[in-house]
């Protein structure tokens, strides 16, 4: 049960503009260290060059043991709201009006998926989210570098508070890393110090856990070096030393987060950056229908004509050779690529995934009401939650989209 639904919200083109405004003051969002970067009003930074260079992992040779990170706890009291919800009827049904619940899956259609990967899909256990909870929380503004973004660490700060009020988490069962923690380098978002707590956050899961994902920072694409994705490209998160650690790949991010789920754990992903459609190489991704977007890789390759088209239209030879070579590339070779991932990067477990933008987009900064600076998709996300506590995956993905369709390009 592997599922991604990209496109959440994302500016169309180049790395999205600041809001318009002053930047926060202490009342009304988070007030960065030692000044801004960028002269006078705290001007943005430039997005990461792509194809910077990554590191890979194993996920054997990883060890948290030293980052002190929490042991798990006695399982919480399970709020009302969870104590109520029916996930086989696939509805929340809360106590009152204020009550949440986790999402539900609804009605996902079967689609052209291989036999023997249904046939193991058809014992799939979905967690009810009764057991162990623990929370990764990653905000990265980047202080002090030509990469700066202001809302990331209030991201995090948001998404604690949610979760903390809404669904039983406790603070003592996350790990959160921001780069204002300069006195604690365990809890800097450091290359080394993420990597380990991606390991920390699924080890020793057990059917019904629900573990929980937030990143908020910069995302990239580098060029693939395995030839399995589809598009030719891998995605990227940016660690606060990405520029001499290197950054983390979603090969590495599935490998150590998503297959090592046992049957009937919970693992819900927030990508709140740019280039993050597939940035946990889920399987699965569908559209804010409920629709399977890459069932074939004919849609991939047809929407690579038509770009190669338009690039034709405007004088651009080169680049409508180069679309057109790619999109035969991948009707001769993509459904052999999409049939291997589903056979490679699958889990018994329960992943659901929601990004900013699509792996050919860039996500955007906002204001709140109060000024503070916050990740548009995440803001958009916690509001709708908070309006309407019973929502199905795909409801809350289309509510999301039309919260941020006024001020960005969908």
């Amino acid at each position: 049960a592997t599922f991604e639904f990209p496109g959440s919200g994302y500016m169309d083109g180049s790395q999205a503009p600041p809001p318009p405004g002053p930047p926060p003051r202490p009342n009304g969002g988070y007030q960065m260290p030692g000044g801004s970067f960028g002269g006078p009003g705290g001007e943005y930074g430039v997005p990461p060059p792509m194809n910077m260079p990554i590191v890979r992992h194993r996920p054997e040779d990883i060890d948290f043991a030293g980052n002190n990170f929490p042991s798990w706890h006695q399982a919480p009291p399970t709020p009302q709201a969870e104590q109520s919800y029916n996930q086989g009827q696939g509805q929340g049904q809360g106590q009152g009006g204020g009550s949440h619940a986790q999402p539900t899956h609804g009605h996902i259609p079967k689609y052209n998926i291989p036999q023997e990967i249904q046939q193991e899909a058809s014992t799939v256990k979905l967690s009810n989210c009764r057991g162990r909870k623990r929370a990764l929380l990653i905000g990265i503004n980047y202080f002090g570098t030509k990469h700066l973004l202001k809302g990331c660490i209030n991201d995090v700060h948001n998404m604690k508070k949610f979760i903390t009020e809404h669904f039983g988490f406790r603070e003592q069962d996350m790990v959160i890393l921001t780069d204002d923690q300069r006195d604690n380098p365990r809890r800097m978002p450091t290359h080394d110090n993420i990597i380990k707590a991606m390991k920390w956050l699924v080890s020793d899961a057990r059917m019904n856990d629900s573990f929980l994902f937030h990143y908020s920072g910069h995302g990239n694409v580098v060029a693939s070096r395995t030839g399995d994705e589809i598009d030719g490209n891998d995605e990227t998160i940016c660690p606060i030393d990405f520029e001499s650690r290197g950054q983390i790949i979603d090969d590495d991010m599935n490998a150590i987060m998503v297959r090592p789920l046992p049957r009937g754990a919970r693992l819900t992903a927030i990508f709140d950056c740019c280039h993050s459609a597939t940035a946990l190489d889920l399987p699965f991704m569908y559209n804010h229908m409920g629709k399977l977007k890459n069932e074939k890789a004919i849609s991939f390759a047809g929407k690579g004509l038509m770009a190669a088209g338009n690039s034709y239209l405007k004088g651009d030879i080169a680049g409508a050779l180069k679309g057109l070579t790619k999109s035969l590339d991948i009707m001769m070779t993509g459904d052999q690529k999409l049939e291997k991932s589903r056979r490679t990067k699958s889990t018994m477990g329960d992943v659901i995934m929601f990004s900013g933008c699509k792996d050919d987009q860039t996500s955007a900064d906002t204001k709140t009401e109060d000024l503070a600076f916050t990740g548009a998709m995440s803001h958009a996300l916690v509001s709708s939650m908070n309006a309407n506590p019973h929502q199905t995956y795909v409801e809350l993905l289309q509510d999301i989209r039309r919260r941020l369709a006024p001020k960005y390009t969908q």
